[in-house]
């Protein structure tokens, strides 16, 4: 494993659908973002949410609004805010496809550029302005399907933490993750290739439900806490740490002083904050604090345990229609991937018992990647980001029914790589965004246009790998479009007035050639 990106490359903030600390009396699975009314008195959620594991629950996010019936009526998971679903049944049977599968079901697809971050310029009902259009024609030139593929570490599209609400045109198709370890809860995974689907607001969208369901986000590593304890917070608190009121609050708001975290490197990280990804979190069923990172090397039982609830999210989803898996969508650990493919597929010395979802087998790899500090030559970010692509070409020739990459998490890291600075903290580095007027990149001599040259060199590289047979590696490739998100610099690619900026230029133009390859 590289150390320059082994301890904090994520910059998921949306860590409240897993679990949280099942040892801490009544701390409850997919709770961190319960309605103050719903928590106990010591803070911590309250009983009717435990034991629910990683729901992927569909926060209700909509200011104000309590919906104190659902919560009376429901069981700890509905008591989650899974209001989008609820509103659905009252309103009538859930939409399904109003297009045939095999509008999106050809052999080897590709899903070409992406996007995550909530865009401007569309309407609830699904109409984008002119600007936002435009940037949709040039990226979904890049896939096989004609449409762009927009994900958020959830089964749909949500309103925010920061309170933007995604939405999305027909000319998007949304893939959906489970986010955490354990099984996925049915009742929220909407049919795949489904038209005019239930968001988790209780909207329809006329996006489209892709065919491949993703795999837990980033186990690989311990993570950090995200807000004003980004790269300081690395484990959350034990009970002993919570009784001896050792457990500072991390907060994930923008623009906030450092905080540090107790002498041991722990928060509360589900009060006010998120974690970056599912390695940060116990699992139920293994007996390390932090199991995921090193799980292969864990208790036969606890591996068990992992597998066991992934095969049975695997079996929702084909039941729900979709045809393709991806592994855990990897910070750093492509091996890490090889191990789970093993496990999940049957392998045993070369050859598969079972290669296609209906047994949990992904035929996808996922990964994410980031640079550091505007300097991605010096600090050997392409380097290591071509490394673990022919990584994973490697595995695409070793087991052949492997069709290849999703890379859904690309951008650059405000800080120091860890080479230079162990602990990943932002502004930290050569480049600081508080120095930058847009929070960015400056024209450098590695980067003369800033994060533009960033992102045409990084999808060109990505276009360029193929495996020994010519298979291209990548399939999918995803720009991180968020204003500092969990250490990042901004980058949006628009403008606060709604315009296509310097960096979505140029991740246009090169989506668009990569599209000629089609």
């Amino acid at each position: 494993m590289d150390q320059t990106l082994a301890n904090f490359p994520s910059v998921f903030w949306l860590s409240h659908w897993q679990c949280l600390q099942p040892d801490l009396p009544s701390l409850a699975c997919s709770a961190g973002h319960l309605q103050p009314d719903m928590r106990d008195p010591e803070g911590f959620p309250g009983e009717d949410t435990r034991d629910h594991g990683n729901l992927e629950g569909e926060p209700q996010r909509e200011s104000g609004r309590k919906w104190a019936w659902m919560r009376r009526a429901a069981t700890g998971a509905a008591a989650l805010g899974m209001v989008g679903l609820v509103r659905a049944s009252a309103m009538g049977e859930l939409a399904t496809s109003g297009r045939s599968l095999k509008s999106i079901d050809n052999t080897d697809p590709q899903w070409g550029c992406g996007l995550l971050g909530a865009l401007p310029g569309i309407s609830e009902d699904g109409v984008a302005a002119p600007e936002t259009q435009r940037l949709i024609e040039s990226l979904k030139r890049s896939s096989s399907f004609g449409k762009v593929s927009f994900w958020n570490w959830n089964l749909a599209p949500q309103t925010t933490p920061d309170g933007a609400t995604e939405h999305l045109t027909k000319d998007f198709t949304f893939m959906p993750e489970v986010w955490g370890a354990n099984v996925v809860n049915a009742e929220w995974v909407r049919e795949a290739g489904a038209v005019d689907f239930w968001d988790s607001n209780g909207k329809k969208s006329p996006a489209q439900m892709a065919n491949i369901f993703m795999g837990m986000n980033e186990p690989d590593i311990q993570g950090s806490c995200m807000g004003d304890m980004f790269g300081t917070c690395t484990r959350p608190c034990t009970p002993d740490a919570v009784r001896a009121n050792d457990c500072p609050a991390a907060n994930r708001q923008i623009g906030l002083p450092p905080s540090p975290p107790n002498s041991r490197g722990m928060c509360d990280c589900w009060s006010m904050s998120e974690a970056t990804g599912v390695g940060f979190w116990p699992v139920p069923g293994c007996s390390a604090e932090q199991p995921l990172p090193d799980l292969w090397n864990q208790e036969p039982q606890c591996i068990d345990k992992v597998m066991s609830n992934w095969k049975e999210t695997a079996r929702i989803a084909w039941q729900k229609g979709y045809k393709y898996l991806t592994t855990p969508l990897l910070a750093v650990d492509v091996s890490y991937a090889e191990k789970f493919i093993e496990k999940a597929c049957g392998c045993v010395n070369g050859a598969c018992s079972c290669t296609d979802a209906s047994c949990g087998c992904p035929v996808y790899v996922g990964l994410h990647f980031y640079a550091f500090d505007c300097r991605p030559r010096e600090t050997g970010a392409y380097h290591h980001f071509e490394e673990r692509v022919n990584l994973i070409a490697r595995l695409m020739e070793k087991y052949t029914f492997l069709k290849g990459a999703i890379i859904n998490e690309v951008g650059m890291l405000n800080c120091a790589p860890t080479e230079e600075d162990p602990i990943c903290v932002p502004d930290s580095g050569k480049f600081p965004a508080k120095l930058d007027k847009n929070f960015g990149c400056p024209a450098n001599e590695e980067l003369p246009e800033g994060l533009a040259t960033f992102v045409t060199e990084i999808l060109e590289l990505s276009i360029g790998i193929t495996t020994s047979d010519g298979r291209p590696v990548v399939k999918s490739f995803s720009w991180f479009n968020i204003d500092r998100g969990g250490g990042t610099y901004n980058l949006r690619l628009f403008d606060d007035d709604g315009t296509v900026n310097k960096l979505g230029e140029a991740y246009m133009r090169t989506c668009e050639k990569w599209g000629e390859r089609l």
